[in-house]
């Protein structure tokens, strides 16, 4: 067979599988949902084609993010999945390790398979899960790509392929399209180029193109970055694969972006149980008339005699039979109804492991921070701020929040972990209180200190992100989801900036091991804290996450000082298990006395679920305990000690896995005090209480009075008042100490 004859073959083969594959389905389960490819199959020699060539010029991946249709076509045909697994998911088999509420339906789940091509090479493929916000998985696929790259020498081979699709509906109307096109050719986000596969049905759900967008095209926002966009005919399967060949090169020879327009069609609904006709009653009698693009390139390559009708119709009846043999083999093989389990009981506070560091590494990373090049010029402010930073740790041997976090990250440099910080401001910190990217004051070169570390083995990556919280965000979920021994932060600007993300958060952070069975171990770093700022950069709703809090899902803390926040990190990597961890870091307590860590706390130990107040020497006079959660302690330590009054502040330094035999521990050291109060600053229909009440109010049974103080119940998370700011202040106290 000539080489051409070999690929007019591959190409049927590809068709064939993809039409008999949606065929089967359709017939052994009638109506059943499954996102059918019937109209658009030439997706899958395109995709054949860039995987092939993908494996044929030895890159060391491919990650695959599409949205549901085609999804399952995808998972059989391409990635490889036993079609004994997929049919077992339609007729709705239940693993004996299932629990109830776990799990997703079919068209979400993501696999990984080894891809081999027509001349015998293989690559590693992967299909990203991906839930109903389709285009959410952009930035994680692209987040899973750079991770493997950042794995891979040299650097810069961007020798990983990202490959996502996309509905035409989707590409021109999600923003987080916008956005993943414009970190795109960005440091601390490049991937090498990315192809983008449109699949160009001309429908998003039921909304024709002239209700969807005001561009001609849907791919019109692909030239923003001058990405090439090419328009194929998906009835032209040969043009599709020559379209397909010719972005990969692209993509090979520039490292940009390149899209493919595939104007195609659906044959049925938005899934198989719908009537389109309601809506487009001329397109789908126009569509009704169409015979299937396999149909159409048989009779072509017949005509020109470069394939024989038996030949073709052979090979379509060959994979028939192993469908039918897979589902035949999977109906015998039914298991007995089995029950799912109730979900186990969530194990909670984990145990602790030590994080302290020695006293040598922590005088090699301090030293390090302010050791500049010979050559490097600082600007004069940071002179003398380091210089009163250096004075006061050989005066008091206290050290500020800052250089807590910079002992975290370079002692896990120096024990060979990765560490990688993102965030809009987060080379200088919002707050001017970082500086882990040191600028030249006379030639704005850059230099980081912990990149140059003595001994470090780790690579560091500090990187300010563009001004994004939806891909960005989505992008160091995939980063971590990859790499698991690499602590990824990503920090927001103010924690409130984190609703911009809120996808990201409910269809991945809170729920991904719950669905998908994916660990992960994101951080996120939140500023958070009422101090009159207004409703914009108060809070980082501090509720919204505690509602999403179950079955051990997220680790929610509200560290108050610097050791905790160092302990914090370091537990990330030096625990077995990987839960994203949400903080919320301070502002004012940044630079506050009181927040402030000694050598001591660092060298030994482990973070702290719970802490008691260190400055009530006589506890058995304490008539009250206060607990509450972040900087709000420091205000309620001030009003106690101006008060003079008999109350102890007992800090919840982590809110999820709720701490509650450390709380009970704490509480009783305080064998006189029978008055509770939860202090929060937020509002009251806010912030921690409604989840802290539900796990506390057994204290009323041994004799305690249990209340709170907050803020008025609001719509609005913070007055934009510095007055009124300082008015509910002085209220929150009074009604915390009241009657002393």
């Amino acid at each position: 067979m000539t080489t051409l004859k070999r690929a007019y073959a591959l190409r049927v083969l590809r068709l064939n599988a993809a039409e008999a594959f949606e065929k089967f389905l359709a017939t052994k389960y009638v109506g059943t949902k499954r996102f059918g490819l019937e109209g658009s199959e030439s997706m899958i020699p395109i995709i054949d084609e860039i995987v092939s060539a993908a494996a044929d010029q030895n890159l060391d991946g491919v990650v695959i993010g599409m949205p549901h249709r085609g999804r399952l076509n995808v998972l059989a045909n391409v990635i490889g999945k036993n079609y004994e697994q997929i049919f077992e998911e339609f007729e709705g088999h239940i693993s004996p390790d299932s629990v109830q509420g776990s799990g997703d339906v079919k068209y979400h789940l993501g696999a990984q398979g080894t891809y081999t091509s027509a001349d015998g090479n293989e690559i590693d493929i992967e299909l990203a899960a991906n839930p109903s916000h389709l285009e959410t998985v952009n930035g994680v696929v692209l987040g899973m790509v750079r991770a493997q790259q950042d794995k891979i020498d040299p650097p810069f081979a961007f020798s990983v392929l990202p490959l996502l699709m996309h509905g035409d509906a989707a590409f021109a109307g999600q923003g987080i399209v916008a956005e993943g096109l414009a970190m795109s050719d960005i440091s601390g986000y490049r991937v090498g180029g990315t192809i983008h596969l449109v699949v160009n049905n001309q429908i998003g759900y039921t909304t024709a193109p002239k209700y969807a967008r005001s561009s001609l095209y849907a791919t019109d926002v692909a030239k923003t970055v001058q990405a090439p966009i090419f328009h194929v005919n998906g009835d032209d399967p040969e043009a599709c694969v020559r379209v397909a060949r010719l972005a990969f090169e692209y993509r090979q020879r520039f490292h940009k972006d390149v899209v493919i327009d595939m104007l195609c069609y659906r044959l049925h609904g938005h899934n198989e149980g719908d009537d389109p006709s309601y809506t487009q009653p001329l397109m789908y009698k126009a569509i009704a008339e169409k015979r299937s693009v396999r149909k159409m390139y048989i009779e072509q390559l017949v005509k020109r005699g470069d394939i024989s009708l038996e030949v073709a119709e052979q090979v379509l009846q060959d994979y028939q039979s192993k469908l039918q043999s897979a589902l035949d083999d999977t109906r015998s093989h039914a298991p007995e109804k089995v029950k799912a389990a109730k979900p186990p009981v969530p194990v909670g506070v984990l145990p602790h492991v030590n994080t302290g560091i020695d006293a040598a590494s922590f005088e090699r990373i301090f030293r390090q921070l302010t050791s500049y090049p010979a050559d490097f010029t600082p600007h004069p402010k940071l002179v003398r701020q380091f210089a009163a930073r250096e004075a006061a740790f050989e005066k008091d041997g206290d050290f500020e929040w800052a250089i807590g976090e910079a002992l975290a990250i370079g002692s896990l440099l120096l024990e060979g972990f990765d560490v990688r910080l993102m965030g809009e401001d987060s080379r200088r910190g919002t707050f001017a209180h970082r500086h882990a990217a040191l600028v030249d004051y006379e030639n704005e070169t850059d230099f980081i200190p912990l990149q140059q570390l003595p001994g470090a083995t780790g690579k560091f990556w500090v990187y300010d992100s563009l001004l994004s919280e939806y891909a960005a965000l989505g992008f160091e979920y995939g980063y971590a989801h990859t790499n698991r021994n690499t602590l990824t932060m990503w920090e927001a600007q103010f924690g409130d900036f984190i609703n911009g993300a809120q996808i990201v958060l409910d269809q991945y952070l809170v729920a991904a091991e719950d669905k998908w069975k994916q660990q992960n171990g994101l951080v996120l770093l939140l500023p958070h804290g009422f101090e009159g700022q207004g409703p914009e950069h108060s809070s980082a709703r501090v509720e919204r996450f505690l509602q999403s809090c179950a079955e051990d899902n997220i680790q929610v803390v509200n560290a108050t000082t610097a050791a905790q926040f160092f302990h914090v990190l370091r537990r990330q990597l030096h625990r077995d298990i990987r839960k994203p961890l949400v903080i919320f870091t301070p502002k004012q307590p940044l630079r506050m006395k009181e927040s402030r860590s000694r050598l001591e706390d660092v060298t030994s130990g482990s973070f702290q679920e719970v802490l008691s107040d260190p400055f009530v020497s006589d506890k058995a006079s304490v008539k009250r305990i206060v607990l509450c959660s972040g900087k709000v302690a420091w205000d309620a330590m001030s009003e106690r000690d101006k008060r003079k009054a008999p109350v102890a502040v007992v800090r919840v330094e982590q809110l999820y896995p709720f701490p509650i035999d450390q709380i009970n521990e704490a509480i009783a050291q305080y064998p006189n005090a029978k008055e509770i109060v939860w202090l929060q600053e937020e509002p009251e229909n806010m912030g921690a209480w409604q989840f802290v009440e539900h796990r506390i109010w057994r204290v009323k049974e041994r004799g305690y009075d249990l209340r709170h103080t907050a803020r008025v119940a609001s719509g609005s998370p913070a007055t934009g008042s510095k007055a009124i700011h300082d008015q509910e202040h002085v209220d929150l106290m009074d009604e915390t100490f009241s009657g002393f």
